[in-house]
């Protein structure tokens, strides 16, 4: 999607600018976390919202042989700052998912996680 002057983006793994994505990978080491099929629902200069879908691998009994689970999240992007990389763009720099029907082992229910810049 075509992003619009003083829009924020979400940074992936690549360093590649994103608006709307609709997957994103949150564990950019081994790509064992991942959301998928995300519908945005808000883009705004302070915040986003989407509803998707949480991809985790539960690594049992190690994660080569570990299966992949799928959790459906709501997603919150805030906090958006300059990007170090390109200063003239923002960035969103915390991201919550709110899992509404099971959530992964070691999981809250609600959980915060910083996004790199």
């Amino acid at each position: 999607m075509q992003r619009q002057a003083g829009q924020p983006v979400m940074v992936d793994c690549f360093w590649h600018p994103q608006v709307r994505p609709t997957d994103f990978i949150l564990a950019c080491g081994d790509g064992n976390s991942r959301l998928t099929s995300l519908r945005w629902s808000q883009w705004h200069p302070d915040s986003a919202v989407a509803e998707g879908f949480n991809v985790v691998n539960d690594c049992k009994p190690y994660c080569a042989a570990g299966k992949f689970h799928s959790y459906r999240v709501i997603v919150r992007l805030n906090a958006p700052q300059p990007w170090k990389k390109h200063p003239d763009l923002s960035h969103y720099t915390q991201l919550s998912l709110v899992y509404t029907n099971g959530n992964p082992d070691g999981f809250g229910q609600w959980v915060d996680l910083p996004l790199w810049n």
